[in-house]
Order: C-alpha cells, then sequence, then structure tokens
C-alpha cells in the first residue's frame, strides 16, 4: 500500500509535466490547426539556453526566466520566419515543415553542444518525503506541481477572463469573422505560437533534471508521452490535456514501479488505442471547436 501510495504521488507530478507540454501543443492547435511536431526541438533550443544562462550566474531562477522567454522567442521566430509561409490550405505541409525543423534544430545543437549527457541539477531535493512512515512527493516534485498548476490556471484566466483570450480564440475559430471584427488574426496567430513554445520550454525545463540530463534528443520522449496525452483528451480541450497528463502520468507509474521501465510504452500506447477505438476526438472533445 505505502509503494502504490508513492507512485501515484509521483505519478501525479509526472503527469503535471506531461500535461504542460501536451497543453502546448493544444494551444498550437487551436491557434493555427496544426500539430508541431517540431515542438520538442523548440523547447530543447530554450532548455539549452537556460542550462547555458544557469551555469553562468549560478542562479535557477535566471535560468529558468530565461528559459521560458527564450521559448517565447523561438516560438517567434519559427511561425514568422518558417510556418507563416507553409500552405495552409494543405495541412500535410505545415507537418513535413515541422519534421524538418526538428532534424535541423538537433543537428545544431548537437553540433554546438555535443551528444553527451549533460547533467542538470534540479534546485531542490528529489528525495521523497515521508509522512505517516509513506514515502509521498519529494521538495521538487511539489515544486512542479505548484508550477504547473499555477501556469494552467493563469492560461485559463487568460482565455477567459481578459481581451486577448477572447482575440485568440476568436481568431482560431472564426478567423475571417474575426477579421471583420477588426482582430488582427496573423498578430494572434503569433502569439498563440509564442505562448506555445514558452509552456513548451517550461515543460522541458520541468523534466529534464530528473531525468538523464540534457542531450539534443532530451525531449523526444517527452514529446511523444504528450502527443499521446492530447490526443487522449482531445486536442480542442486544455481540460483534456490537464486530465489526459494526469492519466498518463499515473499510469506510466503504475506500469513502471510493478512491470518494469520496458513496459511502461506499452501502458501508454494500450491507453491510447482503447481511446481513439471508442472516441476517436479525445475524451473531452470540443464539438463547436472541432466544427469550426
Amino acid at each position: 500500500m505505502d509503494r502504490l501510495a508513492f507512485l501515484l504521488a509521483t505519478g501525479l507530478a509526472r503527469g503535471a509535466i506531461f500535461a504542460l507540454f501536451a497543453l502546448s501543443l493544444v494551444l498550437i492547435w487551436r491557434a493555427a490547426r496544426i500539430i508541431n511536431f517540431a515542438q520538442g526541438a523548440m523547447a530543447l533550443v530554450a532548455t539549452y539556453i537556460a542550462f547555458a544562462v544557469t551555469g553562468f550566474t549560478g542562479s535557477y531562477a535566471a535560468g529558468l526566466a530565461t528559459g521560458i522567454v527564450a521559448g517565447a522567442v523561438v516560438g517567434f521566430a519559427v511561425e514568422r520566419g518558417v510556418m507563416r509561409f507553409a500552405r495552409h490550405e494543405n495541412p500535410l505541409a505545415g507537418v513535413i515543415v515541422a519534421i524538418g525543423l526538428v532534424m535541423v534544430l538537433q543537428s545544431l545543437l548537437g553540433i554546438l553542444f555535443g551528444q553527451a549527457y549533460r547533467p542538470m541539477r534540479a534546485p531542490f531535493d528529489e528525495s521523497p518525503l515521508v509522512v505517516a512512515g509513506v514515502p509521498l512527493l519529494s521538495p521538487y516534485d511539489l515544486f512542479v506541481l505548484v508550477v504547473a498548476l499555477a501556469v494552467m490556471a493563469g492560461l485559463a484566466v487568460l482565455f477567459t477572463r481578459t481581451s486577448l483570450g477572447l482575440q485568440l480564440r476568436a481568431s482560431a475559430f472564426a478567423p475571417e469573422v474575426s477579421r471583420i471584427l477588426g482582430v488582427r488574426v496573423t498578430r494572434m496567430v503569433t502569439i498563440g505560437w509564442m505562448l506555445s513554445a514558452a509552456v513548451a520550454a517550461l515543460a522541458a525545463l520541468l523534466l529534464v533534471p530528473t531525468e538523464l540530463g540534457l542531450n539534443p534528443h532530451s525531449t523526444d520522449v517527452l514529446f511523444v508521452y504528450a502527443f499521446a496525452v492530447a490526443v487522449v483528451g482531445g486536442l480542442d480541450s486544455p481540460v483534456g490535456a490537464l486530465l489526459g497528463g494526469l492519466v498518463v502520468g499515473v499510469v506510466m507509474t503504475l506500469v513502471t514501479g510493478y512491470l518494469g521501465a520496458t513496459v511502461a510504452p506499452i501502458g501508454v500506447l494500450v491507453l491510447l488505442v482503447a481511446v481513439l477505438l471508442v472516441r476517436p476526438t479525445g475524451i473531452f472533445a470540443i464539438r463547436e471547436a472541432r466544427s469550426a
């Protein structure tokens, strides 16, 4: 029972990271109607910048803040310099461009920094806290949960309570009507890319210290699991990204804890296939958003 409690708590912390990254994929889908396969590589560029700043200043907070800003800048550069020129009437064009961008960014990171794993230390202790004799979350896991939930709450407020959020939603679901009403749709798409890339960078920054370290492929697995989360929850649903991330995180941790790490991807695959068979659009898909 103690082991189950520990695995559930750890799964929630890991799931919060998946949820954040899945939310970034949802933001891109809602803003530009594209699945950005370059999201992991873009987040990794920001992570390397954060790693350099942390090493130079000795401050994790400075590195974290710089990484988030760098993610937004990368999102701006990719949308303005690459994705804007992809043919929007053919969704496959954007996917191909994104895959090519992955290859370019990972190759550049490998050339500049090498393929070796660089240790990236967590700012807090990763040893689990013991409550009533039961090991639960570590201080770093608690930090991850608090940050992830705070970001999700902030985005919820942005999209439901602010004029900018209303314009972003209108531009995504009814771009032609939004233009007639005076909304600068092109600018909203750019802001959507910047928000998405910043959130993805944050997710990568939270995950990398718990893994082997930083190298040009550190976010590959994160993207795969987050993509599964986005599909399970529904690409149109931020709530689905949150709940789907927690579910996938818990499933992965339980399977790893009881059956071994090599079986965890199979558990996620089974969950993904089951959802696609029962509800292909995702458990929390939004009907109105799909028909837009």
